[in-house]
């Protein structure tokens, strides 16, 4: 098998996958006001790697959506330093593609133990962290072989919309959602921006990939990426972030990927970083909606942009290990499940 081959596969099953979830847009709803506390006072969120970049995604649409607080849990806390913590009438939701990494079912229970609901979503729905939760919502991706995951992240990117979606009004709509799969599509089937995009970086150790508000764990996902398949030292910033000291290291000619969606709040700050970025002389790419992008988007609402800008960063991984001799298959050092 040709390197790179499962993780392309993998890739081009997304539209299908995402297909699925949208159809069974009603089914998670159900399931999610079924163990939800009421009243909800809280969620709190528990992953790690790929998981946690969802996780973030999901913090920013279910606190627009519920109007209550959202945090991202820490298992250390709770696994190492034995926190003692009420997560009375919080909502718990524990998100790993294997459901098999230890910290996160230990800490699932742990914060059921401690009063919250539990709920899981998972790709694996005879896991050991299906077992420790009250619900579920499978992603139901198929086996995913590639050690960088693709098509169970953004299954969960959308699983986190259709939780958003069952606990309080979006800033989507049922249509966009139904929409979503062809707009997947639409970037998969445009792969020369991504080819373009890597041969411009493929001489590069270090670069930067910034985004603001609902786009920022894309670049956070983005960024991993690109180090696992790449090998290159890529730090994800929100826009405002690189603003406050690590915007020191962007000089001349350094590489920067700047991720934004047109119809959003946040396309204007990320515009002004943009322009401040290449005033200092740095080499930007910008993967976004509307005309004049490097790596362009679909017009897709900011809100479900996030996953469709992470499969544009999946393709520019993806090409650049391939331009740089490595197999995004099977990073070096990499195991497809981190027993942590």
């Amino acid at each position: 098998m040709s390197a790179g081959a499962r993780m392309t596969a993998e890739m081009a099953e997304q539209p299908a996958v995402l297909a699925r979830l949208v159809a069974r847009a009603d089914a998670v709803a159900e399931a999610v006001r079924t163990v939800a506390p009421r009243p909800l006072t809280g969620t709190a969120i528990v992953a790690r790697g790929s998981s946690d970049h969802a996780s973030v995604y999901g913090r920013y649409l279910i606190e627009l959506a519920s109007g209550r607080p959202v945090s991202l849990a820490a298992p250390s806390l709770h696994l190492l330093y034995d926190a003692r913590v009420d997560y009375g009438g919080q909502l718990a939701i524990a998100v790993s593609q294997s459901g098999q990494t230890p910290e996160i079912v230990q800490t699932l229970a742990r914060l059921r133990d401690a009063g919250a609901r539990a709920l899981a979503i998972t790709n694996d729905a005879t896991s050991e962290l299906v077992l420790a939760a009250e619900a579920v919502v499978a992603l139901e991706a198929g086996a995913e072989l590639a050690v960088p995951a693709t098509k169970t992240v953004t299954a969960q990117l959308l699983a986190f919309a259709l939780l958003a979606r069952a606990l309080g009004p979006v800033p989507f709509s049922d249509a966009q959602l139904h929409e979503l799969p062809a707009a997947v599509s639409a970037v998969l089937d445009d792969p020369a921006p991504a080819r373009h995009a890597a041969e411009r970086l493929v001489g590069d150790l270090r670069l930067v990939v910034t985004a603001r508000g609902l786009l920022y764990g894309a670049a956070l996902e983005s960024a991993l990426k690109l180090q696992e398949t790449a090998a290159i030292a890529a730090d994800g910033f929100s826009s405002a972030d690189l603003r406050h000291g690590p915007i020191t290291i962007v000089g001349e000619g350094f590489p920067v990927i700047a991720l934004s969606a047109g119809d959003g709040p946040a396309a204007a700050d990320v515009a002004a970083l943009v322009g401040v970025l290449r005033e200092r002389g740095a080499r930007v790419l910008t993967i976004a909606t509307g005309a004049g992008a490097d790596l362009p988007l679909p017009d897709v609402t900011e809100a479900l942009a996030p996953i469709v800008a992470v499969v544009r960063g999946q393709q520019l991984a993806c090409e650049l290990a391939l331009l740089r001799g490595r197999d995004p298959d099977a990073p070096a050092n990499l195991r497809k499940v981190t027993a942590t």
